[in-house]
């Protein structure tokens, strides 16, 4: 009688245990889990030449991440002025830089020649916005 017991409870845990393994967040990182766009730093190298003969290193910052997006039926009016031909309507928004500044590059030269600084812009900060062809 114990053993029908058990077996019964057994059948009852373990799709509720298979659930909750299934959506634990192991492995997951919690920058994975946050919406939106955020900085990314990483390293980018500038080359004077295809031989790199001078070359320098620095730390900048991309928008990276996601945004909201949705899509929806069209208006009746967008249907009619589109000749019926736009019946979906989206409103996407997109991770961009929304503040940036320059920083200086210096590219080192071998055998102690010449220094050049080169300008290049980083991210200072990301927001969503609306999409535009332009910027991608």
């Amino acid at each position: 009688m114990s053993l029908c017991t058990t077996s019964h409870f057994c059948m009852l845990v373990l799709p509720v245990m298979s659930l909750l393994l299934f959506f634990s967040p192991i492995g997951w990182s919690y920058d994975g889990l946050t919406p939106g766009c955020h900085l990314h730093p990483f390293n980018v190298t500038i080359r004077s030449d295809r031989r790199g003969t001078c070359k320098g290193t620095h730390l900048v910052y991309a928008c990276v991440g996601y945004c909201e997006s949705s899509a929806f039926p069209s208006r009746y009016s967008v249907l009619v002025a589109s000749n019926f031909t736009h019946n979906i309507t989206s409103a996407s928004r997109c991770c961009t830089i929304s503040k940036d500044a320059k920083v200086k590059v210096r590219l080192d030269c071998p055998r102690g020649r010449h220094h050049e600084e080169i300008e290049i812009l980083t991210a200072k900060a990301c927001r969503c916005d609306m999409c535009r062809k332009s910027r991608y």
